[in-house]
């Protein structure tokens, strides 16, 4: 019996345009990847310049060691689909390339974040992620987070 899916986008959004997004992109098999400071750096260079030239603003980000928080917004020429699969794909290509295994689990979980949401708020929860899960007592100590 084939199993089906759920639809992860929601039906009827493009997601192109002056919108912000709160995803989170977690690794293949659950895989501690994110603990290494030079792959968090890595991977944070590259979404850095790929954000930059699809342009998307990071407003916040958190690299827990088996996924990725991000706190986004694009203007009128962004489209959030285009860029996720551009930094997914450039990221997990290098990422293989060095260590032999798969980076990421296919999609990610998007949030699009409403007008009167606000995000310091979000961004507030983002950073607070480690505190949670117990990896520090202050999101500041924590070092992959940002920006900073």
């Amino acid at each position: 019996m084939k199993v089906q899916r759920k639809r992860n986008r929601l039906q009827h959004f493009d997601y192109e345009g002056s919108y912000a997004y709160f995803l989170t992109l977690c690794c293949y098999d659950n895989g501690n990847y994110f603990t290494n400071r030079n792959t968090v750096f890595t991977i944070l260079d590259s979404l850095n310049r790929i954000s930059s030239e699809m342009n998307c603003s990071i407003i916040a980000y958190c690299f827990m060691p088996d996924h990725l928080h991000l706190l986004t917004s694009g203007d009128e020429k962004t489209n959030l689909i285009k860029f996720i699969k551009t930094f997914k794909q450039i990221t997990g290509y290098n990422f293989k390339k060095t260590t032999g295994r798969k980076l990421w689990q296919k999609s990610f979980h998007d949030h699009v974040v409403r007008k009167e949401e606000n995000l310091n708020s979000i961004a507030e929860y983002i950073f607070n992620n480690p505190v949670r899960n117990g990896l520090v007592a202050d999101y500041e100590d924590y070092p992959f987070l940002g920006p900073k």
